[in-house]
């Protein structure tokens, strides 16, 4: 079963940037620490060559875990992106009908989220309660600490 994720051509190119680093700086490093520890001798009380194996295997599975979303990556034509309703990649612009407080977010893929510059992944309570709304239209929405109502206020690019 893959893992299909949309993003955009800058998010796919930082996710290659961030596996092309982990694979040709911090790999070779972190073998180099291995060699280093199991030359100190007995490796059976060697704490520097456990914690360096333990890194390793970390490291390997950030690896596989980047290999594959690149994998699975799949862009976005931001070309073909309506707004008539919400959909991933749109900026919408809505009202906490409790509070009055109007936010705006901009849904994007996981691996691009970033809640302090307002980009929340497809994937959340709320991105996922406000897709396919169109502007003037109410979401009920579950969250983990109740129940939310937002109205659409406007949808963008």
């Amino acid at each position: 079963m893959s893992n299909v994720s949309y993003m955009t051509e800058e998010g796919l190119a930082n996710l290659k940037k961030e596996l092309d680093q982990l694979t040709r700086v911090e790999r070779p490093a972190i073998s180099e620490q291995i060699a280093e520890a199991r030359d100190k001798g007995d490796l059976s009380e060697n704490a520097e060559y456990d914690a360096a194996k333990e890194a390793q295997g970390m490291l390997e599975m950030k690896i596989a875990k980047l290999e594959e979303m690149v994998a699975n990556a799949r862009i976005i034509d931001e070309s073909r992106i309506d707004t008539s309703t919400v959909q991933i990649m749109n900026t919408v612009k809505i009202k906490n009908l409790k509070t009055d407080k109007v936010v705006q977010y901009t849904i994007v893929s996981e691996s691009e989220a970033d809640i302090k510059s307002g980009k929340i992944a497809v994937t959340t309570p709320i991105a996922k309660g406000l897709l396919g709304k169109k502007v003037g239209e109410k979401a009920e929405i579950s969250v983990p600490s109740g129940q939310l109502s937002f109205e659409v206020m406007e949808i963008s690019m």
